[in-house]
């Protein structure tokens, strides 16, 4: 008997989750980090592409909490605990976070991708989420596809292949 596997696609400052055999993935990671939080025993993940570290930084008026590293995570944590998962058994992995352009400038501002892996980092803590494997910097784009039921995280950089962690 065949089990067929339909592919859950994330855009860009959305999020997700999906549940065994499907599988979830997103495309178009630069400055943006692609995190996956998942439960191994209820082969059950969410995927978040975030854009940007902090809500602080956000317009007034609509508001996308899937856009910020602050606010897309507690919302992936609390989509999962309602969709079966476990908040105790819960790990992440993530890629992306490249620093795409260069500027002369040194400002801060300006350092997105590493302000959005520093961001992920500090939330992973303070959920107690284990981060137990990452692909990111560089200054190239990323694609990534995960497997809720091998939990492999499959990256395709560009120009540079694809790997799986």
């Amino acid at each position: 008997m065949n089990i067929e596997t339909n592919v859950i696609k994330v855009g860009i400052a959305d999020l997700n989750i999906v549940k065994s055999p499907n599988h979830i993935r997103t495309s178009g990671l630069g400055s943006c980090v692609g995190l996956i939080i998942f439960d191994k025993h209820n082969e059950i993940a969410g995927l978040a592409h975030i854009m940007l570290p902090d809500s602080s930084l956000a317009n007034k008026g609509s508001f996308n909490q899937a856009k910020y590293a602050d606010t897309a995570i507690p919302l992936l944590i609390h989509r999962l605990t309602m969709a079966g998962a476990r908040s105790r058994a819960l790990l992440a992995k993530m890629a992306g976070g490249a620093q795409m352009f260069q500027f002369q400038n040194t400002n801060d501002m300006m350092r997105i991708g590493p302000r959005n892996i520093e961001a992920i980092k500090k939330q992973l803590h303070e959920y107690n989420i284990p981060l137990i494997s990452e692909d990111v910097g560089g200054n190239s784009g990323r694609t990534i596809e995960f497997d809720p039921v091998s939990c492999e995280l499959t990256i395709r950089t560009v120009n540079k292949g694809t790997k799986v962690i």
